[in-house]
């Protein structure tokens, strides 16, 4: 008894002691960082650490009620809780060592994480050189995402100040609390899982589960892997349980084998089983989607609606995407000349027609083919690339501008491309018209590009994160529509009637469409100019000349003897050789920046960050100079008055973030939001973290007006606004 009381008394001294000295009180729990969501320190189950042990530290959040963080695989949306370490010399980390989620339902998705209170236990190993009697300071900077009916990001700052002795000493209460919270963790399975392909779905079987279990749910680390809102329906079986999954629609799997988490009840007590699946290498494909790593904390908005389509409906709105695609400015100068070709079948044969027509079809295929090659083998590759990459490049702006302007001449009867107008039919049977008809859709595809017509954007930014398989059928659903209304008049029967017989207004309609070819080839030159300043307009101007000597010099080749042909045709390679590399010299982007005037600020998530922090509504418009929707926009909407009035008043911040040139950021943001292009249009509330509204592809003044209304009052009612 006497022993005990002296004891006890002992300990109280020493902690009196300990309170009284200065700078001699040790901290195994952190100061708290406190919001009105969650509360988080970082406990150490040490006061003291001994040379050469690891011990656990955890850091706690205890989350309102409602409120939820999120796990390694945060589910449909969401971002986990990361932590960044500054240790002394020699000290080392773990990974954070992740207890088993809740499946959180917000109709109609479902997230995994933890409600109410969770620890987040990791492992720290003291080097063998430390110093009994050294103080040390671990700090942490950690990060998570708080979310309710909205998404709040949140961070805190964390420092434990502990000893180095020749023994390690224990703080009792925190290191009761980390054992308990490493005690729940998921224990490893004593058998491996098999993933195997069953019909559209995915079977997940689980021989160690032989007997009947409840609620049993599978938890995938890897986030491309499942439908994390689907049902999943177990079935036992002589060999073990199987779980029946339904395959994501953004389905990619890189490895041979996956990490993941089960959870079940077994006679009414709660498990979770940490365990290996091995992949059936059909599913393994070659573009592989990161597990859940340590990376920097970034808040990822959840994909617009768009990005969730079914393959039919992305079929759909491709179909029609490519169907409206005929109308955009940026096309008709072309099919200007598909118009004149049809004026000049009036009286051919019907045979003839339709040859024209499916020809026509045929270079619209083609093209968009090879189109949709190079973005699947630069998706491939880990390059983001969207509708319209390749007039991302000066010298293929300057060469379409070249090509604009030869046809123009060509129609103006400066020179002549194969067969002649006179004849009704006659150029359609000759090689040089099926060619033609051909090449019209091959060039009627590439000049496209710069438009993007309504539902296009929502069905390429489905093409971009599917399977090569599935992309390819968007591509070609695009295609279609796109080349639809030209192969369906080849097959009227009775239209050609309605044109008058073959004459002189056909001349005049030929030169007529001339024009437009060099009103094309204005508007690339101005595009060359933006993209690399004054030297991309010299390196336009030099190119057209040359090829306006190129096809003088073969003119006159075609009339010369035998050396003089030789002579011309070697005056001409040259001219063209030296023509190319002063464009690709002088056709270099400019490095100033897209926000040129006036208000607008160049676009940075860091300064989206900054300014709604600050509290003010952002507007983002991603653009491109050689959009013409983007342009129309512009001119249209964003231009105007009362936008600008309504800005001001609400004190609205505008960012461009300008794609005329490769920007692998943007690219980035682009398909963040289920894009693959531009234009793009975001308006984020003027509240820290909220997620943007997403504008339709075009614009309007009431819509602009109104969108800077709801974001102003900090309620935006976004296309994706889910936790």
């Amino acid at each position: 008894m006497v022993e005990r009381i002296t004891n006890g008394l002992l300990r109280r001294g020493l902690l009196i002691l300990a309170l009284l000295l200065p700078g001699a009180a040790l901290a195994a729990e952190s100061a708290a960082v406190t919001s009105p969501r969650v509360t988080a320190t970082l406990l150490s189950s040490r006061d003291v650490v001994a040379p050469g042990e690891r011990f656990q530290v955890a850091l706690s959040q205890k989350i309102a009620k409602g409120w939820h963080t999120y796990w390694a695989n945060p589910g449909d949306s969401g971002e986990p809780t990361r932590i960044e370490w500054t240790l002394p010399a020699g000290f080392s980390v773990g990974a954070i060592q992740w207890p088993a989620p809740k499946a959180l339902p917000v109709e109609p998705l479902v997230n995994f994480g933890f409600g109410d209170a969770v620890l987040l236990p990791v492992e720290i190993t003291v080097p063998e050189g430390a110093q009994p009697g050294e103080r040390l300071a671990l700090k942490a900077n950690a990060t998570w995402l708080v979310c309710e009916k909205i998404c709040i990001p949140e961070e805190g700052s964390f420092t434990l100040d502990l000893k180095v002795g020749p023994a390690p000493v224990a703080d009792e209460a925190a290191q009761s609390r980390i054992d308990a919270a490493r005690a729940a963790l998921p224990q490893p399975a004593d058998f491996r899982a098999k993933l195997t392909q069953d019909g559209d779905a995915l079977a997940l079987a689980l021989p160690g589960l032989g007997q009947p279990v409840e609620e049993l749910r599978y938890f995938p680390l890897l986030e491309t892997l499942i439908e994390h809102a689907a049902p999943q329906t177990a079935t036992n079986t002589a060999a073990g349980t199987v779980l029946q999954l339904a395959r994501s629609s953004s389905f990619k799997v890189g490895e041979t084998e996956l990490s993941g988490v089960i959870t079940y009840r077994e006679a009414g007590v709660p498990r979770a089983l940490s365990l290996m699946a091995d992949v059936e290498p059909a599913l393994v494909n070659s573009t592989t989607a990161p597990q859940a790593a340590q990376a920097p904390a970034v808040v990822r908005v959840a994909a617009a609606p768009e990005s969730n389509l079914t393959l039919w409906a992305a079929l759909a709105f491709a179909f029609a995407g490519g169907l409206i695609l005929n109308l955009m400015p940026c096309v008709l100068p072309v099919l200007f000349i598909k118009a004149l070709g049809f004026a000049q079948a009036a009286q051919a044969s019907r045979a003839e027609v339709r040859e024209q027509g499916l020809l026509f079809l045929c270079g619209v295929l083609t093209s968009f083919i090879i189109l949709a090659g190079a973005v699947i083998a630069l998706a491939a590759l880990g390059t983001s690339i969207g509708w319209g990459f390749q007039l991302q490049s000066p010298p293929v702006v300057i060469a379409l501008a070249v090509i604009m302007v030869l046809i123009g001449l060509n129609l103006l009867g400066a020179f002549e491309i194969g067969g002649s107008v006179q004849g009704a039919g006659h150029g359609l049977a000759s090689s040089g018209g099926r060619l033609g008809a051909f090449m019209t859709g091959a060039l009627a595809v590439i000049v496209a590009t710069p438009c993007t017509a309504p539902f296009m954007g929502a069905a390429m930014g489905y093409a971009v994160t599917q399977p090569p398989q599935i992309a390819l059928a968007v591509f070609l659903a695009l295609a279609l529509g796109f080349a639809a209304p030209v192969v369906l008049l080849s097959f009227a029967p009775g239209w050609l009637r309605l044109l008058p017989k073959p004459g002189r207004w056909m001349v005049i309609l030929k030169q007529a469409f001339a024009f437009p070819m060099f009103a094309t080839a204005t508007w690339l030159v101005w595009v060359a100019s933006v993209q690399a300043g004054p030297g991309g307009v010299l390196a336009a101007l030099a190119a057209i000349l040359a090829a306006g000597f190129l096809v003088w010099l073969l003119g006159l080749g075609r009339s010369a003897g035998g050396r003089t042909r030789v002579a011309l045709s070697a005056l001409a390679l040259f001219v063209a050789v030296s023509a190319g590399a002063f464009v690709l010299q002088s056709a270099v982007p400019s490095a100033t920046d897209a926000a040129r005037a006036g208000d607008i600020e160049p676009w940075s998530p860091e300064r989206v960050a900054a300014l709604q922090a600050e509290g003010r509504p952002v507007f983002v418009n991603f653009t491109a100079a050689w959009c013409i929707t983007c342009l129309a926009n512009e001119r249209v909407a964003l231009v105007r008055q009362e936008v600008k009035d309504t800005f001001a008043k609400l004190n609205v911040a505008y960012l461009k973030a300008d794609w005329t040139n490769r920007n692998a950021t943007i690219a980035a943001a682009l398909a963040e939001h289920g894009r693959a292009g531009v234009p793009l249009y975001l308006f984020y509330p003027g509240t820290k973290g909220a997620p943007p509204e997403i504008l339709p592809q075009l614009l309007t003044t009431d819509m602009l007006v109104e969108a800077a209304g709801r974001a102003a009052g900090k309620e935006a009612r976004t296309a994706q606004n889910r936790p």
